[in-house]
């Protein structure tokens, strides 16, 4: 007598499976909300992108470390999480598992032939009369020689099928999303920026001519040589890096912990950039030391980056001063909110033609493009912000002895 031992020739490997964490956050972000992307039994490749983290500055995207299969989601959609929380299990088989076939379904039993009917008895003939039937008696009553309506009744009203609701005459409905992670943090903060900052609006405006002189010349050959456009924002901001060098206390900032106000040497401007999940500011940094060709290399990477959600913490950090464009919505005028903890925002609008009031100046249209500074009073006098902007003028716009700035 004998026996058979039967051996397992699978191995059993528990480092397939391994668990993919939260990244860790920027030192300004705490926590974050989950949108999964993919689900239970989903196949993945190496990088693909398995969830993505909602802060409250930008999306954070998580990918596959390896190709495989999702196993379990260990954090619920819409989920809060920290850095170094566990997110997901992922087995490293490089390809789902692959599906049973369904079992073949037994082939139905042969159909019993059906019982012939009998064939039912035929009547019995009818007699055949014998006499004429009776006449009716005339009606003593007149016929009417009106013509029959050949109308048909109307038909009786259909009943909606049961459980569908048959919606009233004039009916409004509406309906509910959920706010983002990062436009409350956009609300919160602007809230708290008019809360905390004593803010005061300037107003002045800019002949555009020298600038768009200027643009027209350089245009064809700046493309040609740096294979960028050449647009009006590098003037701009090239600007504005002039005006917060000559009033250094427009680039300050306030110390709230020591009470200091911490003058800057360097600029790094915040350029507003509107996405479908709210606006962003990424920073173009030292600005003092670019060029026309290095602020349009630096806002159109930083805008193309904004538009594919794949801005990091670090582009948004920081910042020195904002400037934000509401004239590419077609807005004439606003008021801008400080950007915390910065002092002071640039608003820019729409570019329209008005004839000049000036005595001395010949009656020609010009190109004006109105512009606001907002400021904190708490850091700024009104002295410092309107030689601020006088210089920003002056700079963009060509005015005082400037021939226009040079690409």
């Amino acid at each position: 007598v004998f026996t058979v031992r039967y051996f397992r020739t699978t191995a059993v490997h528990r480092d397939d499976v391994i668990t993919v964490n939260t990244p860790a956050f920027a030192e300004s972000v705490t926590e974050g909300d989950v949108r999964w992307e993919k689900a239970v039994g989903d196949t993945v490749a190496e990088d693909e992108v398995v969830c993505e983290i909602e802060t409250d500055k930008t999306s954070v995207q998580v990918p596959a470390p390896a190709a495989g299969v999702i196993e379990a989601l260990l954090v619920p959609d819409g989920g809060k999480v920290e850095g170094g929380t566990p997110l997901f299990k992922l087995r490293k088989t490089g390809a789902a598992p692959a599906k049973a076939k369904p079992a073949a379904a037994p082939p139905p039993p042969p159909a019993a032939p059906e019982p012939v009917a009998a064939a039912p008895p035929s009547p019995a003939a009818a007699p055949i009369p014998t006499a004429m039937p009776p006449v009716p008696p005339v009606s003593a009553q007149p016929i009417d020689s009106k013509p029959v309506s050949a109308v048909k009744p109307a038909a009786a009203p259909v009943a909606a099928p049961p459980g569908e609701a048959v919606p009233s005459k004039g009916a409004r409905s509406e309906h509910r999303v959920k706010m983002n992670r990062m436009r409350q943090r956009i609300a919160q903060r602007l809230k708290e920026a008019q809360n905390t900052c004593a803010m005061l609006t300037t107003f002045n405006e800019i002949d555009m001519s020298n600038i768009r002189e200027m643009r027209a010349v350089h245009k064809d050959p700046f493309l040609k040589k740096h294979n960028l456009k050449l647009g009006f924002m590098s003037a701009f901001v090239k600007a504005s890096a002039f005006a917060l060098q000559d009033q250094p206390v427009v680039n300050a900032v306030i110390d709230d912990t020591t009470k200091e106000i911490v003058y800057r040497d360097y600029v790094d401007i915040s350029v507003a950039v509107a996405t479908p999940r709210g606006l962003v500011v990424p920073v173009v940094r030292n600005v003092e030391n670019m060029n026309f060709a290095d602020i349009e290399r630096a806002i159109y990477e930083l805008g193309e980056k904004a538009r594919k959600n794949e801005l990091a913490i670090e582009d948004m950090d920081g910042g020195t001063f904002t400037i934000s464009n509401g004239g590419v919505f077609g807005s004439l005028f606003g008021t801008p909110i400080i950007n915390p903890p910065q002092s002071a925002i640039l608003g820019m609008h729409a570019i329209f033609d008005r004839p000049p009031f000036h005595h001395d100046m010949p009656y020609t249209r010009l190109r004006n493009n109105p512009q606001q500074l907002s400021l904190n009073r708490s850091v700024l006098m009104d002295g410092s912000a309107c030689e601020g902007l006088a210089c920003y003028q002056q700079r963009a716009g060509g005015r005082g002895g400037e021939a226009g700035l040079q690409v």
